[in-house]
C-alpha cells in the first residue's frame, strides 16, 4: 500500500496509509529503523454505543496537506455515525515530536460522548521480540521501549487526558492485539506487558449539538526515558495548539524562501512543484544521506526495500533540489559522499541510510572467475557532475575547495582510469537499472559530464595539467559514444554494447531505452542534434503507453512490475521520470513559447498522476493508473523539479525574446 502522507524532519519519519493509520516509523535515520514494519496503528470513533474503525469502508477520506506545508489536513466523514474529522498532523521540524489534531464534527441535533481509541503496534528496533509497553501515570502516558528506543504517546480532549488505556500481547498464538479490545467501547485494564506488545488507549469528550471540538494526540520519541519525558512537557507548556501552528509556519516560509518566476503554469502545477521539494525534504537524513523512497510494503515483494542512498540518485535530486534554490539542504550530501568514496575512487553500488554499505546483487567475478568491480559507473560520475552543478548554482567556492582533493580529484581520476583504450569507452559496468552489466549510452553520457565537472574543478582551483587531462578523456569518451554507441544504420543511439570475452566480438543492444536521454542531458550533444532528434523521437513512439494511462515505460519489454504482455500497447508500466525525461528534451530544444506546449502537456499528465496529497510513485499500471512499486519515490519528485526549473528558465528566456 503507498504512503500517502509522509512527515518528517530528517530523523523522524512518519508515513501514513490513505486510511490515516501510521505505517511506518523512522528513527533516528530517515529509512533506518523502521519501530512500525507497515503494521497499521489503527484509529477508531466510538459514539453513542457505535464503534468504527477509520480502516473500515464506513469512511469517506480526502487526504491533503495545507498549502505550502509539511501539515497534513485531512478530511474523513462518516455516514452512519455522522460525524466528521478534520485531522491535521505534522513532525516538529527539530524536535522528535508528531503532533497530531483531530476536530471532531458533531452533525446531530444532540449532543454525544464520543471517544477516540489510538493503537499503537510498534517492533522497536524492527523485531518484535522484547518490546515494554506500560502506562506512566507520573506522565498521563504510554510508552514503548526497548534498549535505547524510547517511544512516549499522550493526547488531550477537551483539555482532558487519556481516560482507558490497556496493553497486551500481539500477533502470538491466538491474540491479536488490543485493539480488538476497543471494538466495545471498553477497555480491559492492563498497565505493563512485554514481549510481542501494542497498547490502546482512548481520549473523551461530550461534543455539543452541530459544534466541533478538537483532540490532540502526540508522540514523542528519544533514546532516553528522559528525552521523551522532557519533549512531552514541551507539548504541554507550549501548548498542541500553538506547536502546530508553529510548525505549519516554518515549512511555509521553508518552501516560499526561494522566487518562482512568473510563466503560464497554473497553480495546481507550482503547488505540485512546492509539495515535491516538501517531500524531498522528508526523505533526506540531516547526515547527508538522500533516500530512495520509505515505502515499507515493498518488502511484500523484494524481501528488501528503497530505503537506501543510491549516489545515482542522491545526485540527480540533490542537483534540482540546488537547481530550485534549496542548495543548503542538500550539502551535506556531498560531505557525506567524501567519507563514501572508497580508496580507489568509486561509489559502491549503494548504502544505509547511517553510511554503511547496502545489500547488493552485483557479484565481484565474472562467469570466467576473472576479478570485476560490482558498480554501476554512473553512480560515480553523476556524484561529481552534480557537484559542479552544484558549484553553478551557489558560487560557493569554499565549499568547493574543501571536498576537491578529498571528492572531486579520486574519483575524477577513477573514470580516467576506467576506460577502454581500444575503443575509448568506459569499462563494462551495471547499468542505471542495476539489471545488465556492459557498457551504456546513459552510464557513457554521465562519464563525460564527470569528467568535464573534474575538469571545471581542477581549472578552477589552478592544476592545469590534471584539468587538461580530464578534458581529454572527457572528449575521448565523447568519440567513443560517436563511435559504438551510434549506429549509422538505424541512425540513432543504442542502448549499450557488450563484450563477448570468449570470442572478444562486440554486441550491440538495440533495445529502445528511456535513459538514453543522458546523450544530452550531461551536455554530451545538443538537444537540437540530428542523432539526438531521432533518438528521442524513436523513444516517444516506441515507448509511449497506448491506452488512456499515457505515459513512457523505462525500455522495450521492461519486466519489473510488469502487467501485461500486450507490448503493442504496453511495451512497460509508465514510470513518471521517464515520461518526464521527454518533457526535459521538449524543453532543451524548444526555440519559442509555442515549442514549450508540449512539453506543458506532460506536466498535466504528471499532475493526473499525482495522488491528492501531491505524492508521486514510482510507476503506474497502463490499464488502471493505479501506483505501482512504492510511493513517494524521492526520484519522481526530484525530476518533477528539475523539469520544471527547466521549463521555468526557458519561459523567461523566449517571453522575453518576444516582448
Amino acid at each position: 500500500m503507498p504512503r500517502e502522507l509522509v512527515i518528517g524532519n530528517g530523523q523522524l519519519l512518519v508515513n501514513l496509509d490513505k486510511h490515516l493509520q501510521i505505517r511506518d516509523i523512522y528513527f533516528p535515520f530517515v529509512g533506518q529503523q523502521n519501530h512500525v514494519q507497515g503494521h497499521p496503528n489503527r484509529i477508531g470513533v466510538w459514539i453513542d454505543g457505535v464503534f468504527s474503525w477509520l480502516q473500515s469502508g464506513d469512511w469517506q477520506i480526502d487526504l491533503n496537506y495545507h498549502t505550502d506545508a509539511l501539515v497534513t489536513c485531512s478530511k474523513a466523514y462518516n455516514k452512519r455515525l455522522n460525524v466528521t474529522l478534520i485531522v491535521e498532523e505534522g513532525v516538529h521540524q527539530q524536535e522528535m515530536i508528531l503532533l497530531r489534531k483531530f476536530t471532531v464534527k458533531n452533525h446531530e441535533q444532540k449532543a454525544r460522548k464520543v471517544r477516540l481509541f489510538f493503537h499503537h503496534d510498534l517492533t522497536i528496533y524492527e523485531s518484535e521480540v522484547g518490546d515494554t509497553a506500560y502506562f506512566a501515570p507520573k506522565n498521563q502516558a504510554m510508552v514503548h521501549y526497548k534498549r535505547n528506543r524510547y517511544f512516549l504517546f499522550n493526547g488531550l480532549f477537551n483539555k482532558k487526558s487519556i481516560v482507558q488505556y490497556t496493553t497486551g500481547v500481539k500477533r502470538f498464538q491466538s491474540a491479536e492485539g488490543t485493539w480488538r479490545d476497543a471494538e466495545d467501547g471498553q477497555l480491559h485494564f492492563h498497565p505493563i506487558s512485554q514481549g510481542s506488545v501494542d497498547s490502546t488507549f482512548s481520549l473523551e469528550a461530550v461534543v455539543d449539538a452541530q459544534e466541533e471540538k478538537s483532540a490532540y494526540y502526540w508522540m514523542t520519541v528519544g533514546k532516553t526515558k528522559h528525552e521523551v519525558e522532557s519533549l512531552n512537557e514541551y507539548v504541554h507548556e507550549t501548548g498542541p495548539e500553538l506547536a502546530l501552528e508553529r510548525m505549519k509556519l516554518y515549512w511555509i516560509r521553508w518552501v516560499n524562501k526561494t522566487d518562482i518566476p512568473q510563466s503560464d503554469l497554473t497553480e495546481s502545477m507550482i503547488n505540485l512543484y512546492k509539495r515535491c521539494l516538501l517531500i524531498i525534504r522528508t526523505q533526506t537524513n540531516v547526515n547527508g544521506t538522500i533516500i530512495a523512497a520509505n515505502d515499507s510494503d515493498i518488502l511484500q515483494f523484494n524481501r528488501d526495500h528503497y530505503s537506501y542512498l543510491w549516489p545515482r540518485d542522491g545526485a540527480l535530486i540533490a542537483a534540482a533540489v540546488a537547481k530550485a534554490g534549496f542548495h543548503g539542504m542538500v550539502a551535506n550530501f556531498y560531505r557525506r559522499c567524501e567519507k563514501l568514496l572508497s580508496s580507489e575512487g568509486y561509489f559502491y553500488h549503494k548504502y544505509n541510510p547511517d553510511g554503511s554499505i547496502g545489500s547488493s546483487w552485483h557479484p565481484f567475478i565474472d562467469q570466467h572467475g576473472k576479478e570485476i568491480l560490482p558498480i554501476q559507473e554512473d553512480e560515480t560520475a553523476l556524484v561529481i557532475w552534480a557537484f559542479w552543478q552544484h558549484y553553478l548554482e551557489t558560487g560557493d567556492i569554499e565549499f568547493a575547495h574543501s571536498l576537491y582533493r578529498s571528492l572531486v580529484k579520486p574519483s575524477g581520476k577513477f573514470l580516467m582510469s576506467y576506460i577502454d583504450e581500444k575503443r575509448d569507452l568506459p569499462l563494462p559496468s551495471y547499468d542505471l537499472w542495476e539489471e545488465r552489466r556492459g557498457v551504456f549510452s546513459f552510464t557513457a553520457s554521465t562519464v563525460y559530464g564527470g569528467l568535464m565537472a573534474a575538469h571545471h574543478f581542477a581549472n578552477m582551483f589552478g592544476e592545469d595539467e590534471l584539468s587538461d587531462k580530464f578534458l581529454k578523456a572527457a572528449e575521448k569518451i565523447k568519440v567513443g559514444i560517436e563511435t559504438y554507441l551510434y549506429d549509422e544504420e538505424i541512425g540513432r543511439f543504442i542502448r549499450g554494447i557488450y563484450y563477448n570475452e570468449e570470442s572478444s566480438k562486440m554486441i550491440k543492444d538495440f533495445t529502445i531505452e528511456s535513459s538514453m536521454y543522458g546523450l544530452f542531458a550531461f551536455d554530451v550533444f545538443e538537444a537540437d542534434d540530428p542523432r539526438i532528434i531521432r533518438t528521442m523521437e524513436i523513444i516517444e513512439k516506441e515507448l509511449s503507453i497506448k491506452t488512456p494511462v499515457g505515459g513512457i515505460a523505462r525500455y522495450f519489454n521492461d519486466y519489473y512490475f510488469q502487467q501485461t504482455q500486450n507490448l503493442t500497447e504496453a511495451p512497460g508500466n509508465p514510470w513518471l521520470i521517464c515520461t518526464l525525461w521527454l518533457a526535459k528534451w521538449k524543453i532543451k530544444k524548444s526555440k519559442n513559447l509555442e515549442d514549450l506546449k508540449e512539453a506543458y502537456s506532460i506536466f498535466q499528465w504528471i499532475e493526473k498522476q499525482a495522488f491528492s496529497s501531491g505524492v508521486l510513485p514510482e510507476q503506474i499500471h497502463p490499464y488502471t493508473g493505479e501506483p505501482l512499486s512504492v510511493a513517494p519515490l524521492t526520484w519522481s519528485h526530484a525530476t518533477y523539479v528539475d523539469v520544471v526549473q527547466d521549463y521555468l528558465k526557458a519561459y523567461q528566456l523566449f517571453a522575453l525574446k518576444q516582448s
